[in-house]
């Protein structure tokens, strides 16, 4: 786990310069608890301190957030119901070294913290989505990260009963050595009922409650191990700070604290409820309190065990999967124990499994830990969890530009199936046939099914929400700025393509070593393409993650990767744009840019030749996101396809594959120039065209009564396209 330049001291990632400091602050050496809780803290993992000051450009409130970045998740507002505000919570992480050590594990327990991130703001889990990206799987050790990756993701999601219904998937040699497994958690909560990440006013004598899996060796150092590069070298060291993940546990931990949450609100009853994620006990501990303006007392010997005799430092900062920390009155607390332990039989379901208190709350600001009766750990709160901040030195990252050149011409009967049996375009059906994506009987539109999932998350009630990932690599090769705000006008794109309204998004920046100016700059560069991006359109970040150190111990660093979710309100979900071609004679638009460059496409990929990026206009997208809006509230909108890997021609494809897989003899005759670049916009069926304002808006064809596309005049059979596309990835995923 140590890496070169980081200091050796007792196997921790803290630098001389760091150690120094904290030995400054104490006035003594630290113990060994405090060094692994300084370890921990002020991981690039848990501290984002070559991060944050950078964050602070994205755009965080707006008129629909409840409650930005800073607790577990971020908080939109979704709509009324009966009286009531409810409000879509959110959250996005990533597990991506852990995912590469050991794919199943290290995919399922990523799953499992952001689930309970999102519990923990006192919402319903109502839906997964997930980005991954992964190496160039015609090797045999890529292809075992990205299928294990995939089965641990779903094995996890079932088990929980949480539908997972979006998400994207590249493949990419860039990503041999460092797969990525982005996660996104929603959930749904009356605003008058959000419970929050820190402990409340008035908590000083209120008690920490540990509750769930016993505490073991497990994700010892994983906090550290994800702020430095991946070495070969230390595989088997590495494989010891990967949690080990127990879903059926969490599935109870989840119905006993919904349980939890309601006796707290009959009895009016504030509470703080956080995820025991990086850092362990002492990190989740430490955060609940001092982001109160508190202190906390806390008994290691209170803490059940998995086994006996283990060092204090591993029980205060090993990273056991499965648990959650309450502040609650101490009046309180043993009913909230008898709930865990006695109706929910927590230590039937797993080994030691209990809640017990370990601790409390003071309100003198020190974090102390005492084990066997001997304090090992007293320091300042704030110092513990008050945010560090590294300022380094970053090269520029110039904005690709290029002559537009004129457009090789392109044999489309020869290159549109080559298209759409790139790894990039090809069905992803194979790989989320694994997962649920109906399980809680909410799924409006499951995932594949159209460009982004919906659900209806409140019984009885007409509202809707919208999820999507988006965030293409390509792009990211070349301009990371670029990549990024294209990543947030794709996600916006696909939520506007099943009828919804963008409300937010959230983001998880994944880049190489920030200590090496490039790719620190290429982060940068990332954050303000995010930022711009968002500012235009006028949408807000409430949750994300920074994700640094993904380069392989030779230095190879994956590409920029700036992955988005965007999520999108419906005030009716009846109003959801259903898949596929739905009449013939329907008249076929683009709406939205249309730009004729290859740059960062596939079609650039499959001829093997390079070009400028497709431009970007903020005034475009508003407007063909305002038209497609129209075209829904007239009732002329019959389907939609954001226009993206694969260009126009992929989208119509995609909606006439989706028309057959229904029953429907439907296809399409469209004249264009080159219908497989990927400027953007969106493709649509209306059945009336009048009815529209067509300002910026092109024709491109008709719908017709044959399962053909006629491309130009050349003719394609809709059942052959589909098996071409269908069958890329069933070897992969069988």
């Amino acid at each position: 786990m140590v890496s070169s330049g980081v200091s050796g001291t007792a196997n921790v990632a803290l630098r001389d310069d760091e150690l120094a400091r904290i030995e400054e602050r104490l006035g003594r050496a630290p113990s060994a608890v405090e060094l692994h809780a300084f370890d921990a803290q002020w991981s690039e993992h848990c501290s984002y301190k070559s991060s944050r000051h950078h964050l602070k450009r994205l755009p965080t409130s707006g008129a629909g957030v409840v409650l930005g970045p800073g607790e577990d998740a971020g908080i939109l507002h979704l709509g009324v119901h009966e009286g009531e505000r409810y409000g879509v919570v959110v959250a996005h992480e990533s597990h991506n070294h852990p995912s590469q050590v050991v794919p199943f594990e290290g995919a399922a327990t990523g799953v499992g913290g952001i689930v309970r991130d999102v519990l923990c703001m006192g919402a319903e889990v109502i839906g997964l989505a997930d980005g991954l990206r992964f190496g160039s799987v015609e090797g045999a050790h890529q292809a075992y990260v990205a299928t294990s990756a995939v089965d641990g993701i779903g094995a996890y999601g079932n088990a929980i009963g949480v539908p997972n219904v979006a998400g994207d998937v590249y493949f990419d040699a860039g990503f041999d050595e460092n797969c990525l497994v982005n996660v996104v958690a929603l959930g749904i909560v009356n605003e008058n009922e959000i419970v929050h990440s820190f402990a409340p006013k008035n908590a000083d004598g209120w008690q920490i409650v540990l509750v769930g899996k016993a505490t073991d060796p497990s994700g010892f150092g994983g906090a550290s191990f994800s702020s430095l590069s991946l070495d070969s070298e230390d595989a088997e060291l590495n494989k010891g700070a990967v949690q080990v993940p127990d879903p059926f546990l969490e599935n109870v931990l989840m119905r006993a604290s919904y349980h939890v949450l309601r006796l707290l609100r009959q009895l009016a009853i504030p509470a703080g409820f956080k995820d025991l994620g990086a850092g362990g006990i002492v990190g989740c501990s430490a955060e609940i309190t001092a982001h109160g303006g508190y202190g906390a007392q806390i008994d290691l010997d209170a803490v059940n065990v998995a086994v006996e005799g283990m060092a204090p430092q591993v029980i205060a900062a090993g990273e056991t999967q499965e648990r959650l920390l309450w502040v609650v009155p101490p009046e309180i607390a043993p009913e909230v124990l008898r709930i865990y332990n006695d109706v929910f039989t927590l230590p039937d379901v797993a080994y030691n499994a209990r809640a017990g208190v370990i601790g409390q709350v003071t309100a003198e600001r020190r974090y102390v830990m005492r084990h066997r009766g001997e304090v090992v750990m007293d320091v300042e709160s704030e110092f513990l969890t008050g945010s560090i901040r590294d300022e380094l030195p970053y090269t520029e990252v110039i904005r690709h530009e290029g002559a537009v050149d004129e457009l090789p011409a392109v044999d489309v009967e020869a290159i549109f199936p080559q298209v759409l049996a790139h790894r990039d375009v090809c069905s992803r059906e194979p790989l989320y046939r694994r997962y649920d994506a109906v399980v809680r009987g909410a799924t409006v539109l499951p995932r594949g099914r159209a460009d982004a999932g919906v659900l209806a998350p409140i019984p009885g009630s007409r509202l809707g929400v919208a999820l999507a990932v988006a965030g293409n690599p390509r792009y990211g090769r070349i301009d990371p700025r670029y990549a990024a705000e294209h990543a947030v006008l794709e996600a916006m794109r696909r939520v506007v393509a099943v009828g919804a309204r963008p409300i937010g998004l959230t983001d998880c920046l994944n880049f190489g070593n920030p200590r090496k100016p490039d790719q620190y700059g290429a982060f940068v560069a990332a954050v303000d393409g995010l930022a711009h991006a968002a500012t235009q359109l006028d949408l807000a970040f409430v949750s994300g993650n920074v994700s640094l150190y993904n380069e392989s111990g030779d230095g190879l660093a994956v590409p920029a990767s700036a992955i988005v979710a965007a999520i999108g309100a419906f005030d009716n979900v009846g109003d959801a744009v259903t898949p596929g071609l739905k009449e013939p004679g329907s008249t076929l638009l683009w709406i939205g840019s249309r730009e004729l460059v290859v740059g960062g496409s596939v079609l650039a990929d499959v001829l093997g030749i390079e070009g400028p990026l497709p431009g970007l206009s903020y005034g475009a997208e508003r407007a063909a996101v305002a038209i497609v809006h129209e075209a829904i509230a007239r009732g002329v909108l019959r389907s939609c396809r954001a226009v993206r890997d694969g260009g126009m021609l992929t989208a119509l494809a995609r909606l006439s594959f989706d028309a057959m897989l229904r029953g429907r003899t439907v296809g399409a005759e469209i004249d264009f120039g080159n219908p497989l670049c990927e400027g953007g916009g969106f493709l649509c069926e209306v059945s009336d065209a009048g009815a529209i304002d067509l300002t910026g808006v092109l024709r491109v064809g008709e719908t017709n009564d044959r399962r053909e596309l006629i491309v130009n005049g050349v003719r394609f059979d809709v059942r052959r396209l589909y098996d071409v596309w269908s069958q890329p990835l069933e070897e992969l995923y069988p």
